[in-house]
């Protein structure tokens, strides 16, 4: 693994050694065991889009590994205004250790790590998300004590999550169950992939229907909910659906009465919460395995 990029360029094996390295990470932390692995690194941290739980994840981590972390906004860089990403990229390789880049198009990123010297991680694009994945993943492992054989259902609309969250379930043996409005799917390069795994996934348009017998309920904004009244039936009535210890994820930040109830969110607010302090765990462990 040279860089995290998107979860459809890693392995199964790859995951799971992030992941393994993530829980451990995680232990020695709250065991007061130091891992300060990245001594005298640095790492730049590019935000085209803003994000509380991405900066201060990535901050706070490499500081624990002992490294440097550098915020760099958009109004920091010449990049998006004039200088070519490759000249950029080319650039920042002789001053650091890694870049975190969260933007909008996933072709900046991959241009990134095909001009760059150094690894690239993937701090969210409009396509991928897989440092919140991975993070989601080490948090059904943690409650559920496994991956594989679970039923994961994602409720929303077909974006980044859902993309990143359908590759990265099936690849760790999960099956997936994918309620989009119409009009809202993912992309054809995501379905492609995800039909190969043939009936461990389905794409439907009823949450009620794609979460029965569900062990993992995710949900995320529904662009075609306009009925309140019909959005709170349904609501209800995917979460009826789902085994009786269904765990509930979010990436935040949550939409309350609108994706997701107040009552369902409080009800499973641990593991909601659990999940964000993941996102630090997981960086560490990518920041680790990409920069040592």
């Amino acid at each position: 693994m040279k860089h995290l990029l998107k979860l459809l360029d890693l392995t199964p094996e790859e995951i799971t050694e992030i992941l393994n390295l993530a829980d451990q990470l995680k232990y020695e932390l709250k065991n007061g065991i130091p891992h300060k692995h990245l001594e005298g690194k640095t790492l730049g941290m590019i935000f085209q889009k803003s994000s509380t739980r991405t900066r201060v994840s990535f901050e706070t981590g490499m500081y624990q590994l002992g490294g440097h972390p550098l915020f760099l906004s958009s109004k920091d860089l010449q990049i998006g205004r004039g200088e070519p990403v490759q000249d950029t990229a080319r650039v920042l390789s002789r001053y650091l250790s890694g870049i975190m880049i969260r933007t909008f198009e996933q072709k900046e990123v991959d241009d990134l790590a095909k001009y760059g010297s150094i690894p690239i991680i993937n701090g969210l694009t409009d396509f991928a998300h897989p440092c919140q994945v991975l993070a989601d993943l080490m948090t059904i492992r943690e409650f559920k004590n496994k991956l594989d054989g679970l039923k994961f259902c994602f409720i929303g609309d077909g974006n980044n999550m859902a993309n990143s969250l359908t590759v990265g379930c099936l690849k760790m043996g999960m099956s997936v169950s994918l309620a989009c409005p119409e009009g809202y799917y993912p992309p054809s390069e995501i379905l492609d992939f995800a039909k190969t795994y043939g009936d461990k996934f389905e794409l439907v348009n009823d949450p009620v229907r794609a979460a029965e017998n569900a062990d993992v309920i995710y949900t995320d904004v529904w662009a075609s909910m306009g009925q309140e009244g019909e959005a709170e039936k349904r609501k209800i009535a995917f979460m009826a659906a789902a085994k009786p210890d269904a765990m509930v994820q979010h990436c935040l930040p949550a939409h309350r009465e609108e994706e997701i109830t107040e009552k369902v969110f409080e009800a499973h607010a641990n593991e909601i919460f659990e999940e964000a302090e993941n996102r630090l765990h997981a960086q560490k462990a990518v920041m680790v395995l990409l920069m040592k």
